[in-house]
């Protein structure tokens, strides 16, 4: 299973103060909770998705590709632009060569061509069966 995540933002890590926070109407609040909300469902996600294929001995079978700390125009949905298209290439040419996690040090690149391979040799072994 390959799981392409839309990108997320560091912003939900930010602390706030009581003091800052007792100033903030409901606008300031929903887009807070908003954000709280998006970043739970992307982690909540990849941790469910990522043990039940633990327990199942086969998380060589799933792969979560996700940038987390998207900044600046990258972080706009609505934003179609040239420029901003540029950017996210540039974000994800720079993902490839990151790793997948702390604990896994293969770079997405090695992930995603690993899975490629699996894909394919699926595909042959199906095929392979098929012809019988």
């Amino acid at each position: 299973l390959l799981s392409l995540g839309t990108g997320t933002t560091s912003e939900f890590d930010k602390t706030h103060t009581a003091e800052e926070t007792a100033k903030w109407g409901a606008l300031q609040w929903m887009l807070v909770i908003q954000q709280m909300t998006e970043a739970a469902s992307s982690y909540m996600t990849d941790y469910y998705l990522s043990t039940v294929f633990q327990d199942l001995h086969s998380q060589n079978n799933y792969l979560r590709v996700q940038e987390n700390a998207l900044t600046g125009t990258t972080t706009k949905a609505d934003d179609a632009s040239e420029a901003n298209m540029e950017l996210l290439a540039q974000v994800g040419e720079n993902l490839l060569k990151k790793p997948v996690s702390k604990d896994n040090p293969e770079t997405y690149e090695e992930a995603l061509k690993r899975s490629a391979k699996l894909l394919s040799d699926g595909k042959k072994l199906r095929a392979n069966k098929a012809s019988y």
